[in-house]
């Protein structure tokens, strides 16, 4: 069953994000993953102060194919050399979320 991390992203430095990003989509797809949604514009629908302290930057939909095959991107050596770039380059608040199976 498919599932898909959710992110919402306030960058820190810009330049250290967007080095983070390039070497994160080589990663992703490496290990099935595709971006649905990447950046874009962010428009709050329903007005609260949670959602106007969180306002982020930037949300991200990345798909997997499986729970397992964003478990091993996430804990592959070469996403792990990534943290000290992505703690650096901004604040990311991500979920995983499973698809939607209808019942039979």
């Amino acid at each position: 069953m498919p599932v898909y991390m959710v992110a919402e992203v306030k960058k820190k430095d810009k330049q250290k994000y967007n080095n983070y990003i390039a070497a994160l989509t080589d990663i992703i797809a490496r290990y099935g993953g595709r971006y649905l949604v990447r950046g874009g514009r962010v428009t709050p629908l329903f007005r609260g102060r949670e959602l106007e302290r969180r306002h982020p930057d930037k949300v991200l939909i990345v798909e997997f194919p499986s729970a397992a095959d964003h478990r091993r991107c996430f804990t592959s050596p070469e996403y792990q050399a990534l943290i000290p770039l992505r703690e650096a380059g901004a604040e990311i608040r991500a979920v995983l979320l499973e698809g939607y199976a209808p019942e039979k």
